[in-house]
């Protein structure tokens, strides 16, 4: 099997890469390429179209994303073109060669208003750039592999692992920082979603592969729900607990009133996974646990 990675420099590119099943015959790309990556441009969907019709894989994993939520509500331009372009023109490829592909989507294609978690056909109603970016991707795979049933979604929320950027690592220096210091850290309480690590992530998208699955979206994100908060004061105790915190800083809740950002976020954007977990034939792993998992690696 053949499979074109898209963002393979990524947090979730870069624990697809790790976990990489026998047998599989794995091209990964990045925008910049290098380090064993060829290069690939998401924002520029002739080179997508390209990539796809010259290497012609039996899938493609398309994990690379525009993911600066705040700067989008400034780059909107970009933004569609990597979360909703892109997936067009891989998918319009795709059509002409027999491939298949699996798209990364997110809970923010949701408003967050319903206060119940969100199952996987629900209708996409999203607050701000980054969310109608991810749901104008949705729509395209939709439109142009829904009729073939060569299209996969896979929706998942509050990514972290232990390479790039993410709230569990920036968590960890804070607490090294500030509890270092004695100083306290204020963290939005009134946010409820569901953390997800690379490592269950990845398996979960390795298994649609692998298992050829033809469900139009799939939810997956780590069991349970949490607040920003929640996950903060977890990562201060399983950072003291494996060595790698020696005071974990005081973390006060707050409101997302209390901290204004650019883009309007989702108060509640639980999603249910139960019915994808079954599908994929996968046991849910606990967000703490996983959250665990992901700092020993550390």
């Amino acid at each position: 099997m053949i499979v074109l990675l898209t963002g393979g420099a990524g947090q979730l590119g870069h624990e697809l890469r790790r976990q990489l099943p026998s047998g599989v015959e794995l091209i990964a790309t990045s925008r910049c390429g290098g380090d064993g990556l060829l290069p690939l441009d998401l924002a520029d969907p002739q080179a997508c179209r390209q990539a796809v019709l010259d290497l012609r894989p039996d899938w493609v994993l398309n994990s690379g994303a525009y993911t600066a939520v705040d700067r989008a509500e400034s780059e909107p331009e970009l933004a569609h073109a990597v979360n909703g372009g892109a997936p067009r023109a891989l998918a319009e490829a795709l059509l002409q060669t027999g491939g298949r592909l699996l798209q990364l989507s997110t809970d923010f294609v949701f408003n967050g208003n319903q206060g119940t978690p969100y199952r996987p056909e629900q209708a996409r109603d999203p607050l701000g750039v980054y969310g109608a970016s991810k749901a104008a991707g949705e729509l395209a795979v939709e439109q142009v592999l829904g009729g073939s049933g060569r299209g996969v979604i896979v929706r998942t929320s509050w990514v972290m692992g232990p390479v790039g950027r993410n709230f569990a690592l920036t968590m960890l220096g804070l607490h090294r920082e500030r509890g270092a210091a004695g100083q306290a850290l204020a963290v939005v309480a009134d946010q409820v979603g569901g953390p997800t690590c690379t490592h269950t992530l990845a398996a979960a998208c390795w298994r649609v592969l692998q298992t050829g699955l033809e469900a139009p979206v799939l939810h997956w994100s780590d069991a349970g729900a949490a607040s920003w908060y929640d996950v903060a004061v977890a990562v201060g105790e399983l950072g003291q607990q494996l060595g790698l915190v020696e005071q974990p800083a005081a973390v006060r809740p707050i409101t997302t009133a209390e901290y204004p950002t650019p883009a309007q976020r989702p108060g509640y954007s639980l999603l249910a996974c139960n019915g994808s977990r079954a599908l994929l034939g996968l046991e849910p792993t606990h967000w703490r646990t996983a959250l665990r998992q992901l700092l020993a690696q550390l």
